[in-house]
Order: structure tokens, then C-alpha cells, then sequence
């Protein structure tokens, strides 16, 4: 973990921060480290308390929470599109205390037309991210963002706080469709990568040399690097959970059917990924996890 920052550029600032998970609980204390006073809710109180701890400040109810940021911006960083719409806009949600001058930022993965669908009722900015937890501790995320000029613009100081590659792409939504595009390359490449390594055990070559050589060549990427080095030591305690990738490769194949597109491979690596989550009931290892598939066949 890096030490604190001493930047304040958010100083003075109310932020409110829901869901502190894996990535989120290190992105709210990126903003509390700039300045900011964060405030928090998180469905289990051990991430809550956590970040009390750390400095941060807790609401107890989400209508709490947005009444104390009041005008202000909040962050959500939850996991499905249903969570989103029922903690944000139904009973006992954000939407309960929100100031009709609030901002939201959803650094989740949630989809084009429900981020449309949300974005009617409330001022906000997709702003999916990239980069695994990894990328949230060090503040190096990569950030698709869609919304309107003006609100990326209010968005950016907070987004600069917690990633570095960060491309305004267009009006909402236009986060969410390239954030499902990287999910269609991480998808099917952790994929590939688990079937060339399995290729290689079963032909008898150490997979861990086999992994060392390709990093080497034109197959080197973070996902043979990262995910690869999880396979060769058969770790997969998660970070991003299987099932997750799942609900965003479903998420690709909604938006590819909406579109006309077709594409036998991603129809495959949907195929490859319920056999592993729902037939195999690996949904909660990491997605690196997918080799395991090839393994028990």
C-alpha cells in the first residue's frame, strides 16, 4: 500500500462514498487522503468501520449519507445493475435524502441501458474502471467515462484522485460500451491464456517456464503476466470473482445482440464462463480461475 498522500486537491470537499469492497474501499481512501471529507455506507459494517478508522466518516442510513453531501458528488461502486437501481433509487436509498444538485459517479460495471435508464433521473457520469484491485490501491486505474462535458469536468478532479488513464468518451453510456469492450479482450484473453497453459502441462512442459517464455513474444500482456503467474501457482483466492465476469460477459452479449453483432468466440466464452460459474459452482474464485475448468475436464 502506498504511503498517504499529501496532495489536498480535493480540501474541502464532501464526497460520499458507497460500497467498499475490494477496489472501493482503497478509492475512498484516495480521496480522503486528497482532502476530501469522505463519507461512507457499506451494506456489511466491516469495510464500514474499517474506514472510520482510517479517518473516514460513516453514515448509518444511505438518505443520510446524501443529505450530508447534499449538492455535492457521491461515488457508488457496486456490483450489478440491479444493486445500483435499489440502492440509489429504491426504499431506503440514496435517492430518499438526494439534494437535486448531487452528482453521481458509478464506477461499476452496470450496463448501457440501465447507466441510460439512471442517468434520466439523476445528474451522473459512468465512469467504469480498469485495472483490478491492483490498480485501485496505487490510484492507477483506468477510467472509461460518459457524460455530459460539464459534468466530466466536476467528475475529474475525483477521478484524478484514483486513476490515471482517463478518457472522457462521450454522453452516458459511452463509458459502460468501452468498458464492456475491455471485458470482451479480458474475457476471452484469460481464456486463451488458460488453455495455452494448460496445452503446455499436458504436453508436458513446465507451465511456469512455458509462461516465462511467452512474455517474451508477441502473447505478452498483463493478463498472461498477472492471471498467468495465478495459474502456474494455482491461486485463486479473489480479487475479481468469476461471477462477476459472468454478469459482464452476459452484459457484452446483451449489447453485441442489441446491435446486430455476431461473434462465434464470444458466444464460446460466454459458454466457458456458466459452465464455470454455474455448472461448476466456481463462481467465487478468481476469474484467473478459469483454468481450473480446463483442468477438471
Amino acid at each position: 500500500m502506498p504511503p498517504p498522500s499529501t496532495d489536498q486537491t480535493l480540501a474541502g470537499q464532501k464526497i460520499g462514498f458507497v460500497g467498499l469492497g475490494n477496489m472501493g474501499r482503497a478509492m475512498a481512501r484516495h480521496l480522503h487522503e486528497a482532502g476530501a471529507d469522505v463519507v461512507v455506507w457499506n451494506r456489511s459494517a466491516g469495510p464500514a468501520e474499517a474506514a472510520v478508522a482510517a479517518g473516514l466518516r460513516r453514515a448509518s442510513t444511505l438518505p443520510e449519507l446524501a443529505r450530508e453531501i447534499g449538492a455535492g458528488v457521491i461515488c457508488v461502486n457496486l456490483t450489478t445493475a440491479e444493486v445500483v437501481e435499489q440502492l440509489v433509487f429504491g426504499a431506503g436509498g440514496l435517492i430518499e435524502g438526494l439534494h437535486a444538485g448531487a452528482m453521481i459517479i458509478d464506477f461499476g460495471t452496470t450496463g448501457v441501458p440501465a447507466t441510460k435508464q439512471f442517468a434520466a433521473q439523476v445528474s451522473w457520469v459512468d465512469a467504469p474502471v480498469s485495472g483490478g484491485q491492483v490498480g485501485a490501491e496505487t490510484g492507477t486505474l483506468t477510467i472509461m467515462a460518459g457524460g455530459s462535458e460539464a459534468a466530466f469536468q466536476r467528475a475529474l478532479p475525483i477521478l484524478q484522485m484514483v486513476g490515471k488513464n482517463i478518457t472522457h468518451l462521450g454522453p452516458v453510456g459511452a463509458g459502460q460500451v468501452t468498458k464492456l469492450a475491455n471485458q470482451l479482450i479480458v474475457a476471452q484473453t484469460i481464456d486463451a491464456v488458460a488453455q495455452a497453459l494448460r496445452l503446455a502441462e499436458l504436453a508436458g512442459v513446465d507451465p511456469a517456464c512455458a509462461r516465462e517464455a511467452l512474455l517474451g513474444g508477441f502473447a505478452e500482456s498483463r493478463i498472461l503476466q498477472l492471471h498467468g503467474d495465478r495459474m502456474v501457482r494455482r491461486d485463486f483466492t479473489p480479487g475479481g470473482r468469476s461471477a462477476l465476469q459472468l454478469k459482464d460477459v452476459r452484459l457484452i452479449c446483451e449489447l453485441a445482440e442489441s446491435l446486430g453483432f455476431q461473434s462465434p468466440t464470444l458466444d464460446n466464452c460466454r459458454a466457458q464462463w456458466e459452465e464455470m460459474v454455474e455448472k461448476r459452482g466456481l463462481g467465487d474464485v478468481d476469474h484467473s480461475g478459469l483454468f481450473l475448468l480446463y483442468e477438471q475436464r
